[in-house]
This record gives C-alpha cells, structure tokens and sequence, in this order.
C-alpha cells in the first residue's frame, strides 16, 4: 500500500510539474533579492519588463527576466546582465516583439500553458525559437525567457550582435546614456557627419555630370535646372546614407522608428523642395522668351504662368504635409475618424470654407478666362492703376502714385471694372473746352494739328486728329478735341499737352474766351384790345 501511495504521489506531482510549470524554491539565487516591483505575473508583464530595463541600460534587473539556474549561481550575477544585453540586441535588429499580443493572464495559452512564443530567429538555416516559460517560484506562476532560448543567445549574438564593436574598450559597453550605449553614440555622430559629408560629395559630382550634360543642348533652361537641384538633391543621399548608417548601430525600436520617419520625411521635402524649383525656374524661363512679344499676349502668358505657379505650389505643400503627417498613427487616425463622421460636420466645414473655396476657385478661372491679365491698365473702384501682382486670392494694383491697392479676385469676376488694356492697346482720348460763339473752330482745328504734329508727335500715333464743336449751350460752345495714342500712358500726357496748349492758344485771343453779355432794348406800345381785334380780322398782306 505504502508503495502504491508514493507512486500515485509521484504520478501526482508529475501532472502538477507539467501543468503548471517547473517549481523553484528560489529562481536565479546568483542575482541576489528580487525587486519589489518586478512583475512576472504573465508574459505580457515579462516581456515588457524585459525590454523597457535592457533599454534604460538596466541590464542587472532585465537579468530577472531570464532561465539563468542552468549557469552556477556564482556566474549568474556576472553573466546573467551580459545575456540580456547581447539579447536585446538580437531581438532588436531580428525580432519585432508584439507585447500588445501577449496573455496578460498567469495561464497564457490553455494548450501549451508552460511556453509563449515571441517568435523564431534564422540561425544558419535553423530556426531557434524565442520563447516564454512559465515556472512555479514560492507557489506562484512566474514568466520568464526560457532555459533553451538562454541557452541560444550567445550564438544569437555572435550571428546578429554588433559589428567589429567587441574591439572597442570596455568602457564603450559598460554605461548607457538616453538607452543607447557609448559606442552606439559615437557611430550615431559618425554616420550624420559622414552621410553629410558623403551626400556633399555625391550631390557635386552628380550635379558635375549632369551639367556637362545640359550644356550640349542650346537653352538655358536644363542649365538652371541642373541649378535648381543643388540642396534638394543633397537630401535624399543624405536619408539613404542615414538610414544604411543606423541600421549597424542596432538601435531600439523606437528610435529605428525615428530613424526611418527622419529618413522618409528628408526624402519627401526633397521633392517638394525640387518640385517648387522647378516652377519658379520654368515660369523665368517661359517669361523670358515670351518677353521679346509685346500686348495682350506677353501680358496673359505672364498672367497664366504666374497663376498656376500658385496652384502647382499650393497643391505641393499641401501633398507633401500629408504625406509626412500620414507617417503617425495618431493622425491617421483622426483622419480616417474624420472622414467615418462626415456627414454634419463635413457639411459645416464644407460652409465655413465656401468662401475659401470660391476665392480659389475665382483665381483658377481668372487665370483662365483673363478678364484681367498682369500689366493691364484698369479703372477699379474710381481708381487707375497696373496690375502689379495676381495671386489666387488677390490682385494687387499699382496706382498712380505708386499706392498698391490690394482687391479680392472675386472684385473682377462679381463686379463690373474697366480694363484700358484689353484687346488693343490704342486709345483715344478727349479733350474739352468751353468757347465763346466768336470763336474760329478752323483756326482751333488748325492748331490742334500743330500741337500734336510738333510738340506731341512722340505721343501721337497719327492715327486720330479731330476737333468739333459737341454742344451748344446758352452762353458757350463746347468743343470737344479727340487724339489718339499708342497706350493709356502715352495717351494722358496726349492730352495734358493738347488742354494746355489750347489754353495759351485762346489766351492769346481773349474775344474767343466765354464771355457774359448784356444788352437793352426799347420797349413797345401796348396795343388796345380794339387794335388786337381788328388785327386779328383782318387778311394777311400779300406777298
């Protein structure tokens, strides 16, 4: 019986070892005392634990975390931090540890409650599993790394640890400042400074052969191109270099992570650096071959050109914050939030950004319709100006005095304006007078064609030369002298000379000037009613 009894204890005893796990009266005695605050209740709380104290450089209490009891309790406290230190550096650089998918529960899995697997690592064609094992210290389940995966780290870290670092004196391993330790400071300021030198080095000699290149051709315009590139090509050689750089430095995680956000967002401004470039420089060179034409074409190329520039820079801005906003988890979110809780809120956005959306959309259509065109002469709102500047929400005119007037763009497509410019640049323009009935038009029209055949025939055009007499009022005669020239300007000071020279002219003859006159005359009998009557009945006097 008593044989029988110890058996089925021993059977007992079996089940309760691989059910619940392996019991310890005391796990890794070598380490001395366990932290109050260490837990490794599941393996969520072990693995995290884990890597956030290898990644503060706490190799001595990531230590806790590891199967240690195959080592001699004497090698434990000395061998037991170096294990986690070179494991945080295979797990770094080979396995990307998912802590949210661990059990937070003592049990785990129900099917294999003794292991959690972290994941597998490819060691020379074999796969070495990286796992969990949950032992019963003082009657309580305890996670940690397990006895085989321990056992692996060393190989592990000979395949995957960091490269030709063991050479460096010890000091270089021994502290950790901000979780990176010193050699890793030291090659991450050699990688910068040499990707910079190196992304220097390599934008010349691109920017060399590319230049030799664009100076077969006969434009300048792949001249300033290879031009535009300085700086925005430096950028993505500088990210490539960076990131090969960093990825020997075994960095963490989190700052791989940053690493590579720093790389991506340096190639996107890069581009969008390029590509706003490459519009400033196609704008100077279409304009400078367009400068040779004169009128309303020079004026609406230019108009066009500096219009979609506008656009084409707009849109690169606004891309190229997406993108590098699109790179965070957080701003994702909210916009795929966003657009899942459309509905009210898409339509009040939508109202509060009409006119927004109007102003942008009224500076496309300008651009395209041209109502208005850069250079243009216009008469807006009672005042005469140039059209200095035409933006996508603006126009900026230059009046005469060299004020700027700054109209919304919708002023010209709501509003009625007065453009001088449009069509062909020829004008007329009148000059008035008031004259005395005394006055001698010939005499005047012959003067007029004097004034601007001599004094002003680098204004006049030759085309228009008229002077009538346009109303006839009670005292004077209104004479209206009409002349024409190339443009507006050359038309105003037409006719501030063609007002004052007619001026003098009449000056000069003091009888043409108006003149109030007053005159009496004698008054007549009254006629009787008889006299009227008899007026009245008798025949006309013929002829």
């Amino acid at each position: 019986m008593k044989h029988r009894a110890h058996r089925a204890l021993a059977a007992l005893l079996l089940l309760w070892t691989v059910l619940v796990g392996l019991p310890a009266a005391a796990l890794n005695p070598g380490l001395g005392q366990v932290p109050q605050d260490l837990d490794r209740q599941s393996p969520r709380a072990t693995a995290q634990g884990f890597l956030d104290a290898v990644h503060r450089g706490d190799y001595a209490r990531a230590a806790h975390h590891l199967y240690l009891d195959f080592l001699p309790a004497s090698e434990q406290a000395t061998k037991g931090p170096q294990l986690a230190r070179k494991l945080k550096f295979v797990l770094d650089r080979e396995l990307s540890i998912d802590v949210s998918a661990l059990s937070k529960t003592p049990e785990a899995d129900a099917a294999n409650p003794r292991f959690d697997s972290l994941g597998v690592i490819t060691l020379k064609g074999a796969s070495v599993p990286i796992r969990l094992q949950r032992v019963t210290v003082d009657g309580a389940a305890t996670w940690v790394f397990a006895e085989a995966t321990v056992k692996m780290v060393d190989p592990l870290f000979d395949e995957y640890g960091p490269l030709l670092t063991e050479t460096l004196p010890s000091f270089f391993f021994d502290r950790t400042i901000l979780g990176l330790e010193l050699w890793q400071w030291l090659g991450l300021a050699v990688t910068l400074l040499g990707a910079w030198i190196l992304s220097y080095l390599f934008e010349k000699l691109l920017l060399a052969a590319a230049m030799r290149v664009a100076r077969w051709t006969n434009i300048s315009w792949d001249d300033q191109l290879v031009g535009a590139g300085r700086g925005p090509l430096r950028l993505p050689f500088f990210a490539g270099l960076l990131a090969l750089g960093t990825s020997f430095l075994l960095l963490p995680p989190k700052l791989r992570l940053l690493s590579d956000r720093v790389s991506y967002s340096l190639v996107i401004i890069a581009v969008a650096w390029f590509i706003l470039r490459f519009l400033r420089v196609s704008e100077a060179f279409v304009q400078s071959r367009v400068t040779t034409e004169t009128g309303n074409r020079a004026r609406s190329l230019r108009t066009q050109l500096a219009v979609l520039r506008a656009v084409f820079e707009v849109a690169t801005y606004v891309i190229a914050a997406a993108l590098l906003l699109m790179q965070f988890e957080v701003v994702r979110n909210v916009g795929v939030s966003l657009l899942a809780s459309a509905g009210i809120a898409g339509l009040v956005i939508g109202l509060a950004a009409q006119k927004s959306i109007s102003t942008l959309l009224a500076g496309i259509q300008l651009s395209i319709t041209q109502p208005v065109s850069i250079g243009d002469q216009v008469l807006v709102e009672n005042e005469f100006g140039t059209v200095e500047e035409i933006t996508l929400t603006y126009v900026v005119l230059r009046i005469w005095d060299q004020r700027r007037m700054v109209i919304p763009i919708t002023q010209f497509l709501d509003k009625p304006f007065q453009n001088w410019s449009k069509g062909s640049p020829e004008m007329m323009g009148t000059v008035i007078l008031q004259v005395d009935y005394m006055a001698d038009i010939d005499a005047l029209r012959a003067e007029l064609t004097r004034i601007v055949e001599n004094e002003g025939k680098h204004l006049w055009d030759g085309r228009v030369k008229t002077l009538v007499v346009f109303d006839v009022m009670d005292k004077t005669l209104t004479v209206r002298a009409l002349v024409s020239a190339a443009n507006s300007s050359l038309l105003g000071d037409l006719r501030f000379l063609v007002r004052e020279r007619l001026v003098l002219f009449l000056r000069a003859r003091p009888q043409w000037l108006p003149t109030v006159r007053s005159e009496s005359r004698p008054a007549q009998a009254q006629p009787s009613r008889d006299e009227d009557a008899a007026t009245a009945g008798a025949p006309e006097p013929r002829a």
